[in-house]
């Protein structure tokens, strides 16, 4: 790099610490320090040059340090940069202006930056430095843990202390390494600085039923060996007791000041280097950035705030007056699938502010906006479940509602586009980075994502706001990429065809060979759904068993206090009489809740997980089999009965029913399937609801396609009308192939359809008429289906690889979970969620569910109030 200053007159300038911020901080004054005044030597304790802390889960299961890696971390060819690993700074010695490291080395400065972030805090829990306690900081952190976690083995207990941001990021990594998480809050709710009491009950039900137990209102009382010398036992201040094999203490963060305590630095009054506004400390030549410094006596945990320092700081250095502007604390997060977002004044303590809540129980989302007394003003806001609008919303925050506030939460309401946006709106907190500021980069030649990241820093740190980016680009003009997620530039339709045409058969295969990356909670279970599609591999084989979420991993759905419920399949609703004494007798033996669904199927509730096999067998026993209400595939195949019993039926409907049933059954598809077959035309069976519905004529079948249920309910229209047995089962396997293959992640038909150029009547020519020419090829590949199915179920009877999965504890399988617990003093089995504490206003937390939606279209009571339970958790 050319420089005007000669190296004798340059000045030097010790980086301390090397994390986000410390990096951002050279990049910043290497960027505009065009002169070479600057020489930079940078400290860094950590043996791994800069990495993204903030994605620190993203590296379990893949591994790969050098996937975290910042870009230019390493500053190579740069002469004017000297980084150092593994080197600590032990002491400043302020009157001589040098530090000295732990390598023996001492280094003169004119400048000195402290960007030493933080660590995390331990609890002086007794038993809190046992061996088998960890902290959920670094990759070798993670390092340690995923050790400890192989160590204990599948299904064993991990304990995580703290339920805020990294509390949850911890649980989630556990769950990841095939352990049974437990997070243990000492609030009365998750993630309590971010959200509130309504948000905190969605996210705590919705992780709940992902997997997690969640303790809420307690602390952690001790941490000691268990009586067999074989893990811990996890004391709680409610006199329950946790056995576990590790603990990870995710209790928030303190500042890594001790250093500047050291050098006589003055120190905020709840730590950190204190600072003024433009990051000088109590010492003119030292600056402290990121989580280290206590700006006016304040430290930000973000790292959004982290980067505005070390620009300030680099404006400095080179002559500037720049001031810290105030933190934007907005955050956005997906764990487990489950969005949560938060931003501006989230808990309305500005004065006279109103609040506009939209709780949608049955749907799993909680909306809530922040609003001036006038109701004009957008103050702020948190969203739970469904985070969508975030990137609309979080950049009006200070600005005149564009609509009515209900209207801008309400699924129904105001779609806020990128055009009610004022050009000063700040899109990118991270790097504080407006909607002018991205605009005029689209109208410089910015014309995709990766061009407003490089000319603007726009979404290249947490990423929330690249979808508002994509929108600008749309406004613009600009055609958007249909790339699946950040690992696949492909498109879902595209990734299947290179499976279907390359016999790809892994997923670590198809991102090697066509993505980049690990993978993500996008792209690994889409590409599972795409495997399953295109084979007749068992979904729990080899690789592919990482990729399922909680229920199809289990073969069962999972419910709301741990148990798992199980469908048999009915082709047509069609049972025999000694079936259905089983399904009775099963329900007796097992103590299951009985429950007629809306699909004529029938739904046990209440199994434990090593329950479910030994009930399978009995069912697989009488012939019945798995009725995949746990997958994206085939439901049901609902049905009137027909001409068989019926004075006005047309053609025999049920027979149908149980033809099509049999023949679509285990079909994994982007979303789930629902087909129905009505007997005539007063329509029973409510064929019109589904995403294929059959009617019967006096010459044949009406064939109907792409009607849904749900939030949006859809009517299916007419594809094809008075058809033979042999021409609707053509058309539709054609049908249902064509949407497998070129639909979108978790898209229903009916949207599906009405993405389609040319909607029904291209499908019409494409199913139909084979307009496109491969009719032949989607029926070759649905024969392929049908013949290699095998019932999923009876495939885990009889492989004892797979059996070993459904066990409570894998270190005494035959104890069953002492957490499950059921209310059967009504009329209604009911579950107990044990260890809950109770919410003011309504006696207990799950009373804010409501009815919730099931997954097999049904929904299920609200359960009534029960008082918190004490129980013995785990083994």
């Amino acid at each position: 790099m050319n420089t005007t200053v000669e190296p004798t007159q340059r000045k030097t300038v010790v980086v301390v610490g090397h994390g986000m911020v410390g990096h951002r901080f050279v990049e910043a004054l290497r960027s505009r320090d065009e002169a070479g005044r600057w020489q930079i030597v940078v400290l860094s304790e950590e043996s791994q040059a800069a990495y993204d802390r903030v994605g620190l889960s993203s590296y379990v299961g893949a591994w790969d340090k050098s996937a975290l890696a910042l870009p230019g971390n390493e500053y190579a060819g740069d002469e004017l940069v000297d980084l150092r690993l593994g080197v600590r700074a032990d002491g400043i010695d302020r009157a001589a202006r040098k530090v000295t490291t732990s390598s023996g080395d001492v280094i003169g400065y004119d400048a000195l930056v402290l960007a030493t972030g933080s660590y995390a805090f331990v609890p002086p829990v007794p038993g809190h430095d046992r061996p088998e306690c960890f902290v959920y900081r670094t990759l070798e952190d993670l390092d340690g843990i995923r050790a400890a976690a192989e160590n204990a083995g599948p299904g064993a207990v991990g304990v995580v202390v703290g339920g805020g941001l990294l509390g949850l990021e911890a649980a989630n990594a556990l769950r990841l390494m095939g352990m049974t998480p437990h997070v243990v809050e000492f609030a009365p709710r998750l993630m309590p600085v971010q959200v509130d009491e309504g948000g905190g009950a969605i996210l705590e039900k919705l992780v709940t039923d992902l997997g997690l137990h969640v303790h809420t209102g307690v602390g952690t009382s001790a941490i000691e060996p268990a009586e067999d010398g074989a893990g811990l036992r996890v004391s709680l201040s409610d006199e329950s007791v946790i056995d576990a094999s590790l603990v990870v203490f995710s209790a928030g963060v303190r500042p890594r000041d001790q250093i500047a305590r050291d050098a006589g630095l003055e120190i905020g009054p709840r730590g950190g280097a204190l600072t003024d506004l433009g990051m000088v400390t109590s010492d003119p030549n030292i600056y402290a950035v990121g989580e280290v410094a206590a700006v006016e006596g304040t430290c930000y945990g973000l790292v959004a705030p982290g980067y505005t320092t070390a620009e300030i700081v680099a404006d400095r250095l080179l002559g500037g007056a720049g001031e810290f502007p105030g933190a934007d604390l907005s955050t956005k997060l997906k764990l487990l699938g489950v969005d949560v977002a938060s931003f501006g004044d989230a808990h309305a303590t500005t004065e006279g502010a109103l609040s506009v809540v939209l709780h949608d129980a049955a749907k799993g989302t909680y909306a809530k906006l922040v609003i001036s007394d006038d109701a004009k003003t957008l103050l702020g806001g948190i969203l739970v479940g469904d985070a969508s609008q975030y990137a609309a919303l979080r950049p009006l925050v200070g600005s005149e509602l564009p609509a009515e506030p209900a209207a801008l939460i309400s699924p129904a309401g105001a779609e806020l586009g990128a055009d009610a946006l004022p050009d000063e709106a700040q899109i990118c907190s991270c790097n504080n980075v407006s909607k002018g500021a991205i605009v005029g980069a689209i109208h410089e030649g910015a014309c995709d994502i990766a061009g407003v990241k490089s000319c603007t820093s726009a979404g290249t740190s947490c990423g929330g706001c690249v979808p508002m980016i994509k929108k600008l680009l749309e406004q613009s003009g600009v055609e958007m990429s249909k790339a699946l997620c950040e690992h696949f530039t492909q498109s879902r339709a595209e990734l299947f065809e290179i499976v279907r045409v390359t016999g790809i058969r892994t997923f670590s295969e198809l991102i090697a060979e066509h993505g980049t990356g690990i993978g993500c909670d996008i792209c690994k279970p889409t590409v599972a759904s795409i495997l399953a599609s295109t084979s007749s591999d068992h979904i729990l084989d080899g690789e592919q068993s990482a990729l399922q979420d909680t229920n199809d991993h289990f073969l069962a759905n999972l419910q709301k206090n741990g148990t798992y419920s199980v469908v048999p399949r009915m082709p047509g609703g069609e049972v025999t009489p000694e079936q259905l004494i089983e399904i009775g007798q099963i329900a007796k033996d097992f103590g299951l809740y009985v429950k007629v669904t809306g699909g004529q199927r029938i739904d046990l509730f209440g199994a434990r997980v090593e329950q479910l096999p030994q009930i399978w067998q009995r069912l697989v026993d009488k012939g019945m089999e798995s009725g995949h209400a746990y997958g994206k595939s085939l439901r049901t195949v609902k049905s009137c009965v027909g001409s068989t019993w019926c004075r006005y039926g047309q053609q025999d409907s049920v027979g149908m029913a149980v033809l099509l049933e049999k023949r679509y059954r285990g079909l994994r598809s982007p979303h789930k399937l629902k087909l129905a077959v009505s007997g005539c035309a007063r329509e029973c069976a409510e064929a019109r609801g589904k995403d294929v519905g059959v009617i019967a004529t006096e010459n044949g079948w009406n064939l109907y396609v792409g009607g849904n249920g749900g939030l949006t309910p859809k009517h299916a229209v007419l594809l094809a009308g008075d058809l033979d047995d042999e021409t609707l089962i053509r058309y539709i396997d054609r049908y249902l192939m064509f949407y497998i293959r070129t639909a979108d992640r978790l898209q229903r038909t009916a949207p599906w359809q009405e993405s389609l150029e040319g909607g029904i009547e291209h499908l019409k020519q494409v199913v139909c008429e084979d307009s496109l020419g491969i009719a032949a090829e989607l029926e070759e590949s649905m024969a392929r289906h049908v013949a290699g199915y095998k019932d999923e179920w009876a495939a885990v009877l009889e492989d004892p690889a797979k059996l070993s999965r459904f066990v409570t504890f894998v270190n005494a399988p035959e104890e069953a979970d002492p957490t499950i617990a059921f209310d059967e003093s009504g009329e209604r089995k009911t579950p107990v969620l044990l260890g809950l504490p109770e919410m003011p206003g309504d006696g207990s937390l799950r009373n804010h569910e409501g009815h919730r939606a099931g997954r097999d279209g049904h929904s299920l009571p609200e359960m009534p109030a029960v008082p918190a339970a004490t129980a013995t958790l785990g083994k």
